[in-house]
C-alpha cells in the first residue's frame, strides 16, 4: 500500500514544535490536521468550520514552500484579523498535498 503520507512541522501558540505525519488522500487542510493531532485546545481553532470565515485558524508559513494563492475571502479576513504578519495563511485555505511535505508553520496567537 502506498504511503500518502506527509510531514509537517507545526509550532504551537506555546511554541512546542509538533513534527506530525498528514494524510495527503483524505482533503484534509492544515486547520483540520491541527484539530485532529489536538495541537491547539479545542474551541480555539477553526471555529467558522473551514469556511474563512474566522481568522483562527491563522498561522505563519515559515518555510519556503510555494502555497495555492489567496482566495478574496482568505484576504478579506486576514485584513480584518490581529497578529497579521507578511507570511499569515489561513489554515483551513491550505489543503494538505504532497508537495507540502515538509512545510513549517506556526499557530499565530488567539485573538482575545
Amino acid at each position: 500500500m502506498e504511503n500518502n503520507d506527509i510531514t509537517l512541522n507545526i509550532t504551537d501558540r506555546e511554541g512546542v514544535l509538533h513534527t506530525i505525519d498528514a494524510p495527503t488522500d483524505m482533503a484534509m487542510n492544515i486547520m483540520e490536521v491541527v484539530r485532529a493531532y489536538e495541537i491547539a485546545p479545542e474551541g480555539t481553532i477553526g471555529i467558522c468550520g473551514g469556511m474563512a470565515m474566522c481568522a483562527s485558524c491563522q498561522c505563519y508559513v515559515t518555510s519556503d514552500h510555494e502555497l495555492p494563492e489567496k482566495e478574496d475571502a482568505e484576504e478579506a479576513m486576514l485584513a480584518e484579523a490581529f497578529h497579521v504578519e507578511d507570511n499569515s495563511r489561513l489554515g483551513c485555505q491550505i489543503p494538505i498535498t504532497p508537495e507540502l511535505d515538509g512545510l513549517a508553520i506556526t499557530l499565530a496567537p488567539e485573538e482575545l
